[in-house]
């Protein structure tokens, strides 16, 4: 899963909008700004935050930690295109 910390940090390593965010993930941006407030695992349809998560990886973000104990996120230029 993803914490609301990531989806956070995500978005401010690769610039990305909530709009941009959504655009690629097919997730609202009302939405993604909702999760955003929310502490821990957003609650939210697993269907929506496993698209999220996917959009960054596909991006080069890797997900490391718990996302209830410790959540992080890191930048893979390799992967970035």
């Amino acid at each position: 899963m993803v914490s609301s910390c990531q989806i956070k940090a995500a978005r401010a390593m690769l610039g990305w909008s909530a709009v941009e965010l959504a655009k690629r993930c097919g997730v609202g941006s009302a939405s993604i700004k909702r999760y955003e407030v929310q502490q821990g695992v957003p609650v939210a349809n697993t269907k929506n935050l496993l698209a999220i998560r996917q959009s960054f990886e596909e991006a080069g973000i890797e997900f490391i930690g718990d996302p209830l104990v410790n959540p992080g996120v890191v930048l893979n230029v390799a992967l970035r295109g």
